[in-house]
C-alpha cells in the first residue's frame, strides 16, 4: 500500500506531505481545484512520461516521492533484483523523482539511481490508473480478453502460447525468403566457391593476420633495412668503424693505466664498451642475414596480403566482417545445393508449430469461454446492484481463420440493459453511463484475483448519480477489502462512503494561485461542509443535513 507521499513543486502545488492509510481514499474538490496533481504524482513515481512544464512556475525543479509498503515483498524483491536494485527493507520500496528545469531528471529506486523504464517496469507491479476513458477501453476486445485471461488465470498459459507463436512466424519468415531468393546461377556457384577458397588461403584467425601484416611490412620494408643494418655493421666493426678507433684508444687507456693505476677502472670501462660495440656490430649482421627472404616466401606473402586486403574492401574491416562473409556464402551454397530440401524441412516444420498452436489456441479458447460466461453471469449479479434490474451479460467467441498472437478465437462481450431486448455487442447497444457500471462491475469481481495493490479510480462515476451513486461507492469500497482504492470523485454519494477524504482547493486570493490539499476527519465540520457543497450549497441547512445524513449511512 502507498503510505507515504511527498511532493514539491509540481503545477500549482508548492508543498505537501501526506500520510494514507489502507481501505478507500477519496479524493474530492471544485471542478478545476487541481485534482489532477495528486495524480499526476502518482503517474510520475509509476513512469509516465513528463516534460518540464510540470515544473511550478519560478521553480528550478519538482521533486515527487513516495514510501509503499509490501505485506509479502518476495516477487517484487525477485523483480528489484533481476533489475540490479536493493531489495525492500522490511518491505518498504521507496521511490523519488525530480525534475530539472536545466537538468536532466533524476529517478531513483531504493536509493538508487534507475531510469524511466525502470520506473515504468516498476509501476505494473504497484499501481493501476482507470480514468474517464478506461469503459471505452472496455468495446475493446483486446481488453476483454486481457480481462477473461486474469479471472481464469491463464496469463501463463497464454504467455506460452505467444512465445510459441513467435517462433512459428520466425520459420515462417524463413520459408518466405526461401521462396523469394532467386535460384543461383552455375557461374554464381562458382564464384561464391572462388570467394571461400581465396578466404581459406588466409587461415583466417587474428593471430594468422597479425602475423600476416608484421611479415609483409619486414618484406616490404626489407632493401632499405638491409641497407641501414650494413651500413650500421660496417660503422661499427668494419677496417675503419667504431671498434677499430676504440682499440687504438684502449692502448692509451692501457698506458694511462700503468703510469697512475687510479686510472685502471677507466681503462676497464673502456674496454666493456669496446665488447659492446663488437655485439651491436654483430648483431646489427644479423639484422642483415635474416632481411634476405627466399624468393618464394616474399612472393607468397605479398600474394597473400593483396588477398586480404581485397577480402577487407568486400566485406569488411576485421576478421570476424570477413568470417561471417565466408559463412554466409557458404550456406547460400548449401541451401542452393538443397534447397528443395530446406524447404521441405522448414515447411515441415512450420506445419508441426501449426499444428501444435492449433491445439494450445483452442484449449485457451475452450477455458476462455467457459470463464467468460461465469464472469458474465457474476457481473450480471454487480449489475443489478448497479440498477440494472433486468440486464443480462453473456460472452461469445469470435473465431479467426488464422492464427494470431492471441490466438484463435477474440470474446465479444454482449450486454442487454433492459428487458426484452435481445443480447448484443456492448458497443451497439451501452450508453457511457451504462459503459462506467459495466467496468466497474467487473472491476470488483477481479479485484479479488488482481495482485495490483493500489488502484486509482478518475471519476469512473461520471454519468451515473442518485441512488445508483452510492451503489457505486459501496462497490468501490468493497474493493478496497483487498486493494488500496483511490477515487477522485463528484459524487457527494460516493465521497461520503471514503474511509479516508482528501480536499483539494485552489486559492487564487494572492499575488498568485496555488492549490492545497488537506485531510477531512471523520464526520468533522469541514467534511459536512465539503458534502454539503458537492450537494449544491455548503450553506444550506437542508444541504448540511442531507451530507450528515449520508456519512451516517
Amino acid at each position: 500500500m502507498l503510505q507515504y507521499l511527498k511532493i514539491t513543486n509540481l503545477a500549482l502545488l508548492e508543498s505537501a506531505s501526506i500520510e494514507f492509510d489502507h481501505g478507500f481514499t477519496v479524493v474530492t474538490g471544485e471542478t478545476g481545484a487541481g485534482k489532477s496533481v495528486l495524480l499526476g504524482a502518482l503517474s510520475l513515481l509509476a513512469g509516465s512520461r513528463s516534460d518540464k512544464t510540470k515544473i511550478r512556475s519560478g521553480e528550478d525543479l519538482c521533486t515527487v516521492e513516495a514510501s509503499l509498503y509490501f505485506e509479502d515483498s518476495d516477487v517484487l524483491d525477485a523483480e528489484l533484483q533481476e533489475m540490479g536494485f536493493p531489495k525492500c527493507e522490511e518491505g518498504l520500496l521507496i521511490l523519488k523523482r525530480t525534475l530539472h528545469r536545466k537538468k536532466p531528471s533524476r529517478i531513483s529506486i531504493n536509493g538508487s539511481i534507475a531510469t524511466l523504464a525502470n520506473l515504468q517496469q516498476l509501476g505494473g507491479h504497484w499501481i493501476d490508473f482507470h480514468g474517464p476513458g478506461e469503459p471505452q477501453r472496455l468495446l475493446q476486445s483486446e481488453c476483454q480478453l486481457e480481462m477473461i485471461d486474469l479471472y481464469a488465470k491463464l496469463e501463463r498459459e497464454a504467455g506460452a502460447y505467444r512465445a510459441d507463436y513467435g517462433h512459428w512466424r520466425e520459420v515462417l519468415g524463413k520459408l518466405d525468403r526461401l521462396w523469394s531468393e532467386e535460384s543461383l546461377s552455375l557461374e554464381q556457384v562458382d564464384f561464391l566457391r572462388s570467394q571461400i577458397e581465396r578466404i581459406d588461403q588466409l587461415e583466417l584467425t587474428e593471430e594468422a593476420i597479425e602475423q600476416l601484416e608484421t611479415d609483409f611490412n619486414r618484406v616490404s620494408s626489407s632493401q632499405e633495412l638491409l641497407g641501414l643494418a650494413n651500413s650500421l655493421s660496417d660503422g661499427l666493426t668494419g677496417d675503419e668503424g667504431a671498434l677499430n678507433v676504440l682499440s687504438q684508444l684502449s692502448r692509451s687507456s692501457s698506458e694511462a693505466a700503468e703510469l697512475d693505476p687510479s686510472l685502471e677502472n677507466l681503462s676497464q670501462r673502456l674496454d666493456s664498451l669496446i665488447l659492446e660495440v663488437q655485439e651491436l656490430g654483430n648483431d646489427y649482421d644479423l639484422v642483415g642475414s635474416s632481411l634476405n627472404f627466399e624468393p618464394e616466401f616474399a612472393a607468397e606473402v605479398e600474394a597473400k596480403m593483396s588477398i586480404w586486403q581485397e577480402l577487407r574492401r568486400k566485406y569488411g574491416r576485421d576478421v570476424k566482417d570477413v568470417q561471417e562473409a565466408r559463412d554466409a556464402m557458404e550456406k547460400r551454397i548449401d541451401e542452393q545445393s538443397d534447397i528443395e530440401g530446406t524447404l521441405n524441412r522448414l515447411q515441415g516444420e512450420a506445419d508441426s508449430l501449426e499444428s501444435t498452436l492449433r491445439a494450445q489456441a483452442a484449449k485457451l479458447s475452450t477455458k476462455r469461454l467457459k470463464a467468460g460466461k461465469t464472469l458474465a453471469k457474476e457481473a450480471e449479479g454487480m449489475l443489478l446492484d448497479l440498477g440494472f434490474k433486468k440486464g443480462r451479460c453473456s460472452v461469445e467467441l469470435v473465431k479467426d481463420k488464422n492464427l494470431k498472437p492471441y490466438g484463435d478465437a477474440l470474446p465479444e462481450l454482449q450486454f442487454s440493459p433492459n428487458v426484452g431486448e435481445p443480447l448484443q455487442p456492448l458497443a451497439k447497444v451501452a450508453s457511457s453511463g451504462e459503459l462506467a457500471r459495466v467496468m466497474l462491475a467487473l472491476k470488483s469481481i477481479l479485484a479479488k484475483v488482481d495482485r495490483i495493490p493500489v488502484l486509482v479510480f478518475d471519476e469512473v462515476d461520471a454519468n451515473v448519480g442518485g441512488e445508483i451513486g452510492r451503489v457505486v461507492g459501496e462497490k468501490m469500497r468493497q474493493i478496497a477489502n483487498s486493494h488500496q482504492v483511490f477515487c477522485i470523485t463528484h459524487l457527494p454519494q460516493v465521497a461520503a462512503i471514503g474511509q479516508s477524504h482528501f480536499l483539494v482547493e485552489k486559492d487564487q486570493s494572492g499575488a498568485r494561485a496555488t492549490v492545497s490539499i488537506s485531510q477531512l476527519e471523520g464526520s468533522g465540520e469541514e467534511r459536512v461542509l465539503e458534502l454539503a457543497r458537492m450537494l449544491g450549497d455548503r450553506n444550506a441547512t437542508a444541504a448540511r443535513s442531507h451530507a450528515k445524513d449520508l456519512l451516517a449511512g
